[in-house]
């Protein structure tokens, strides 16, 4: 499953190629607010970033709404180095069902999770390129359970697609994954005990 690439490298050159007063523009696709707060900290230095909220995949529809405003409140309330801006996308659960049909039996971590981070990645990709940003990426390398070759390849395929750079990821290397726990515990951040969507909810 692994291609023994190191994301994290690949996002060190990208940094090193940053020159200060000059900060690229980056739509940051999130899933959440705890998943978000490492990710910001880390990468408001160096970009001009806009989060982009858009799960299709949450359900209910007042787990999304609770997830959205809790990464809301984050952006208010956490310092960051450049002021971060907020885009929420369109929230249609049909989309995701349709996605899904099929594969509701996959387990946890197989092809439906890897169509819902395409899912997910496609939009952020479509409007980074419409928008005019240089990068697009998406916070989801943060978690353990997450296939940070996944996404990364799903990146670099959309980004060819939509002709826009990519940022490399791997999130929760670095202590990426700690940090992100204190963050929220230090902005009592609401941590869900499932992805978002009803099939992860039913095989917690």
């Amino acid at each position: 499953m692994s291609n023994n690439r190191n994301y994290q490298k690949e996002l060190d050159k990208v940094i090193d190629s940053v020159t200060e007063g000059n900060l690229p523009s980056l739509f940051l696709h999130a899933c959440c607010a705890p998943c978000s707060s490492y990710t910001l900290e880390y990468l408001s230095r160096y970009f001009d970033i806009t989060v982009f909220y858009y799960n299709p995949n949450i359900s209910p529809e007042s787990e999304y709404t609770k997830r959205v405003k809790e990464l809301m409140r984050l952006l208010s309330e956490m310092p960051l180095e450049n002021k971060v801006k907020f885009m929420e996308g369109e929230y249609l659960p049909e989309v995701f069902f349709e996605m899904a049909k099929g594969l509701e039996d996959c387990p946890e971590g197989g092809e439906r999770c890897y169509k819902c981070y395409e899912l997910r990645m496609r939009e952020a990709a479509k409007h980074a390129a419409r928008l005019g940003f240089e990068y697009f990426t998406t916070t989801l390398s943060i978690s353990p359970h997450k296939n940070a070759d996944w996404i990364n390849e799903i990146g670099e395929r959309l980004a060819a697609e939509y002709h826009i750079k990519h940022l490399p990821s791997d999130f929760k290397k670095r202590n990426g994954y700690k940090r992100s726990i204190e963050l929220s515990q230090q902005y009592d951040l609401y941590r869900q005990n499932y992805c978002g969507c009803v099939y992860s909810k039913n095989n917690r």
